[in-house]
């Protein structure tokens, strides 16, 4: 398990996101709707 980590992380940065792009993330993940029907998936955005 020790071998896929890489020894060099000091070399990865931490990136922030956006307010606004977590609010878009957010209001996206309420306004989906996911119906089954007959073993099928059905995504629907309720905007």
């Amino acid at each position: 398990m020790e071998k896929i980590y890489d020894k060099n992380q000091t070399k990865c940065k931490i990136v922030k996101a956006k307010p606004e792009t977590i609010q878009f993330l957010l209001n996206y993940s309420k306004s989906l709707k996911i119906t089954e029907a007959g073993g099928i998936k059905f995504e629907s955005n309720m905007n």
